[in-house]
């Protein structure tokens, strides 16, 4: 035997174990009630994201019959009454369960408590029911324009919609009428929150601006939807009993209802467009690494917008028969709103201007919407005056000008919105390159389908008839290939944020280097968003000195790698964690 003694073999070591798993909002529990009872503000905000985008499927799909069937003058594929059924259909659903809802119901409730530095909403169970009653009333108003539709337009005016109708008007009114309370309890949990929840050391003066956004919103919501509750339940009295309201030939006044129905339904403009400013507002600053322009100005201008948008609704009823000195001041007031929006426009681009931009899908989108709602704005202005107004009230100029406020403002600022807080909201990051595609089509797509709509509005072509003269077919055919383009583009994110919850790389806790406290929790968020209750410490956006609002050093600037999901996570050494810095507007 060998002198050599053999060495005794070593035992592996063993498997390491696998790190515990890191409870989210989304993994605490997986079985549906957990949802459907569910009282957490993240996951009430992802129930109503998966339902406006059931609605805005809908209300899109009725937009392309429209548009398909104008390919003829004398109507491609529908009747006239089909028609008018179908362009109802479109406006209810988009307006009153995807614009009106989508950005406070989605991203108001997700975050705003996030932003402020809460666990959660002031009220948790009056957030789920509000839920509960949004989809009760979308239910009814979509079985009512699904099962037979309503033919009056989006507008119901009386006497038609009160007495001549033979279409589902009860229940698409009732839908709406019980949609409205969906909203204003929204509108007050958001309102209560911002009030009595703020983190320490978040003062009024450091406030996101898409918190003002939300705020203003909310001031609008508890004011204007009570007044439109009370005018549907009028024309459904009206239409169920017989009672003289609206219809002159029972001693009504129809003109009554235009009043009331408008008085609410333009500040509702601004419960879709003024959220999305909001959004805006933080896309802008971060992917141009600037503080933003006039911090003050732009929160003001949110309220201003809210306060003024009650006092301009008759800039509708021109042709109405009111006197031509109320249209006089009602014509200065419809100037006068344009100017806080002039003045988020310059402070917008005072904030771009010798920026470090970088174009992620984000910042496309948002600069689509600057793009977009500026033209909006501007054209708003023709019928905001009593003579061009009259010329092109109730044309097709109407109808560019409305979508260039909503779909190129609102809808691009909801996608903004979307990709940018993703990241955050599931975890996962999704292709850059895709989404940045998605936001050129979809820009491009809107162009095509709205600049022919202004020029036969100019040339005089009513809006909402189902045929037309032969010389503005060449207008609807670019029309329509304009709107095939943009539903395209509106069905790209479907795939490729889908795909990203399977496929996608994990997001660190702040992908776009942004400095509001909803990043400085994990991706996705904890249970209770924070650890312990944040300290702020300085303004929203201090991009400038490179910290957050709680004092700390801020991760590589977005487009530094060409993969965001390489970039470390918030380690960077920390700023000023007790030093007072200057609100920076």
């Amino acid at each position: 035997m060998s002198a050599t003694t053999l060495a005794a073999p070593v035992a592996a070591p063993p498997p390491p174990e696998p790190a515990p798993l890191e409870i989210n909002y989304l993994n605490k529990s997986y079985s549906i009630w957990s949802w459907l009872l569910t009282v957490d503000h993240k996951r009430i905000g992802i129930l109503y994201l998966v339902s406006i985008t059931a609605f805005f499927m809908v209300g899109g799909l009725a937009a392309g019959l429209v548009r398909l069937n104008l390919l003829s003058p004398t109507g491609a594929i529908m009747t006239e009454d089909q028609y008018n059924r179908m362009f109802t259909a479109h406006g209810v659903v988009m307006l009153f369960l995807f614009l009106i809802p989508a950005v406070p119901a989605v991203f108001g409730n997700f975050f705003i408590p996030m932003m402020i530095g809460t666990k959660d909403l002031a009220f948790p169970k009056l957030n789920l029911a509000s839920w509960y009653v949004f989809l009760i009333g979308a239910a009814l108003a979509v079985w009512a324009v699904l099962a037979g539709g309503i033919d009056t337009g989006w507008t119901l005016y009386p006497p038609y919609s009160s007495r001549a109708s033979q279409s589902n008007v009860l229940p698409g009114v009732v839908g709406v009428f019980v949609a409205g309370f969906s909203s204003i309890m929204t509108g007050l949990n958001i309102m209560v929150t911002i009030h009595k929840m703020r983190a320490p050391g978040m003062t009024w003066g450091r406030l996101p601006l898409f918190v003002w956004a939300l705020y203003a919103t909310s001031l609008i919501q508890l004011l204007g939807t009570p007044v439109l509750a009370i005018t549907l339940a009028l024309l459904a009295v009206e239409r169920a009993a017989g009672v003289g309201i609206f219809d002159p030939a029972l001693g009504g006044d129809p003109v009554l209802f235009q009043h009331l129905f408008w008085f609410y339904s333009h500040p509702a403009v601004y419960i879709m467009i003024v959220p999305g400013m909001g959004v805006v507002s933080e896309v802008l600053t971060c992917f141009s690494r600037k503080n933003i322009f006039g911090y003050k100005a732009i929160a003001w201008s949110s309220m201003g917008i809210a306060v003024v948008g009650f006092l301009l609704w008759a800039h509708h009823m021109f042709v109405a028969g009111i006197s031509f000195y109320s249209a006089l001041m009602f014509s200065f007031l419809s100037m006068l709103v344009a100017v806080p929006s002039a003045i988020k426009v310059f402070n917008w681009t005072g904030t771009l201007y010798r920026g470090s931009i970088t174009f992620q899908a984000p910042m496309l989108f948002a600069i689509g919407f600057l793009v977009l709602f500026t033209i909006g704005g501007l054209t708003g202005l023709f019928l905001a005056t009593i003579g061009t107004d009259i010329h092109l009230h109730d044309t097709y100029f109407v109808v560019a000008h409305f979508h260039f406020v909503m779909v190129g403002g609102m809808v691009l600022g909801y996608f903004a919105a979307l990709h940018y807080w993703w990241p955050k909201m599931t975890g996962r990051m999704y292709s850059d390159w895709w989404s940045r595609i998605c936001a050129s089509i979809m820009i491009v797509g809107f162009f095509f389908t709205f600049v022919p709509q202004f020029v036969m509005g100019y040339h005089g072509l009513p809006r909402r008839y189902p045929n037309y003269p032969n010389e503005f077919q060449i207008y609807h055919v670019l029309s329509t290939a304009g709107a095939s383009i943009l539903g395209f583009a509106y069905l790209m994110p479907c795939v490729y944020l889908t795909l990203s919850l399977f496929i996608g790389k994990k997001a660190p806790a702040n992908p776009w280097s942004a400095t509001g406290l909803e990043w400085q929790s994990p991706s996705p968020p904890s249970v209770f968003n924070f650890d312990h209750t944040p300290v702020v410490v300085c303004g929203p956006y201090e991009y400038a000195i490179g910290v957050d609002q709680m004092g700390r050093g801020l991760p590589e600037a977005p487009g530094s790698s060409d993969d965001p999901s390489a970039r470390h996570e918030h380690t960077a050494a920390p700023g000023p964690m007790h030093k007072e810095t200057e609100v920076v507007g």
